[in-house]
């Protein structure tokens, strides 16, 4: 006999109920499995250029705009001293240089060379002078004598201290004995003074007249060293 039959024989013969079977609850499954963080999404580059400006930005362009410009002023303030006290260029106009310098060449001058030594044989100087209406201009020319020496000038012969002294500087096509300019009678350079020529003796005004005569150092403005235009008559002086 079976349980089944003898709970069945038993509930009819002593009327015992049958017990209430109470459905279980079926397991509710449960997960260690957590979500994972939430990661804030990076714009597209697309986003990031059409993106407004921070407020960092304007300050930042405010600066640049502030660096360019003292760049700027600095740049002009060292090229207005460089210009003033060491290096300017300068044209030359006329032709009384011809040979070495034509007109519309283009000088560079060092303006220091004779804060740290006196003028020298053959340098090509810029000076100051006047002319008759005491309108003030530049000349170009060549120191011929220094202080203290004898100078004499004929025949296109140049003679310091009674010596003759040669010229190679000068052009034999320009400076020839029909062309050679104005005699000087033995003169003596003052003390702090030049004798200034032109390389075209015969069309230069210069120390052998009056109205130019010798030049004090303190209207030297300056040495001249290279040609620098046209390109073509780049050349040291």
């Amino acid at each position: 006999m079976t349980d089944d039959d003898w709970w069945t024989q038993a509930v009819a013969r002593f009327g015992i109920d049958a017990p209430v079977q109470t459905p279980r609850e079926a397991p509710i499954a449960t997960s260690t499995f957590e979500a994972p963080p939430a990661v804030a999404e990076t714009p597209s580059v697309a986003e990031a250029d059409t993106a407004p400006p921070t407020p960092t930005s304007t300050p930042r362009r405010r600066r640049a705009g502030l660096d360019l410009l003292v760049i700027a002023v600095v740049a002009i303030g060292v090229a207005l001293l460089l210009r003033t006290f060491v290096v300017q260029q300068f044209a030359v106009d006329g032709q009384s240089m011809m040979g070495t310098l034509h007109s519309g060449d283009r000088v560079l001058v060092n303006k220091l060379s004779y804060e740290l030594h006196d003028p020298r044989h053959g340098d090509v100087v810029v000076l100051q002078d006047f002319d008759g209406a005491l309108q003030e201009r530049d000349l170009i020319k060549r120191v011929i004598a220094l202080p203290g020496e004898t100078i004499e000038y004929s025949g296109c012969q140049l003679f310091i201290n009674g010596k003759r002294t040669e010229e190679p500087y000068l052009d034999s096509t320009v400076v020839r004995p029909d062309h050679c300019g104005d005699s000087q009678t033995p003169v003596v350079v003052e003390p702090g003074h030049v004798f200034v020529m032109g390389d075209n003796r015969g069309a230069s005004l210069d120390s052998r007249t009056t109205a130019i005569g010798q030049i004090p150092y303190d209207h030297l403005i300056g040495r001249a060293f290279v040609i620098v235009w046209p390109s073509s008559a780049w050349n040291w002086l």
